[in-house]
């Protein structure tokens, strides 16, 4: 069973390292993949460019267990629609369980992503929540609401006897940290240390990234 966890990484950050780290050992995950972004389709396109997020994951992850990056999107013209890259990954791993893990705040309009039905019939969707987040009545989609209560399971172990179409909900540790946060800190001047693992930021410092 393999995770999913997309995003700019713009940087990567202590928040998305943990996360990873949580869900690969609360799910039993094979490995978690970082699929750093290419084109977003809802918001600008990042700041660093493509090799210079790639590498600030190489140096975060280092020799972590199950930690891979996978850049096929980068590889991709046209805007990176996490459709494809489910697809791609299901091509590539045929029978195995995909667990495609997006936060809370992107579920609550998953029904706005491309092809979002799909998504939840080629993969496990597990949706990532800080302790105090309620769903209740963020829903504004019935047919995205009525999709948590068929396919919901609080039973993590259920998630690897299929290979997707379930939806778990995994609470994990708070740590609010936000990749503009720290743009904004080092923009500013001032110290992002303790955000993001320090052979990151020694690259930020040495590429001038951010400034």
């Amino acid at each position: 069973m393999i995770g999913i966890l997309g995003g700019s990484f713009d940087p990567i950050h202590f928040g998305h390292l943990r996360a990873a780290v949580e869900l690969r050992d609360m799910l039993g995950l094979r490995e978690i993949r970082l699929v750093p972004c290419g084109q977003p389709p809802h918001r600008s396109g990042p700041i660093a460019t493509a090799k210079q997020r790639v590498e600030m994951l190489r140096l975060a992850i280092g020799d972590e267990p199950g930690l891979v990056i996978d850049e096929q999107e980068l590889h991709r013209t046209g805007p990176s629609y996490t459709l494809f890259t489910v697809l791609a990954t299901r091509e590539e791993v045929k029978n195995d369980s995909i667990c495609l893990i997006v936060g809370a705040d992107q579920f609550v309009a998953f029904d706005t992503w491309h092809r979002w039905r799909e998504l939840c019939d080629l993969a496990h969707i597990v949706v990532v929540y800080r302790p105090g987040w309620n769903l209740n009545g963020q829903l504004a989609n019935p047919e995205l609401a009525s999709l948590v209560q068929e396919r919901l399971t609080d039973r993590p172990g259920e998630l690897s006897l299929a290979r997707g179409g379930k939806l778990f909900f995994a609470q994990l540790s708070s740590m609010d940290i936000a990749s503009s946060r720290v743009r904004g800190l080092i923009r500013d001047g001032k110290s992002a240390r303790y955000l993001v693992p320090d052979a990151v930021l020694d690259y930020i410092q040495e590429e001038r990234l951010y400034r």
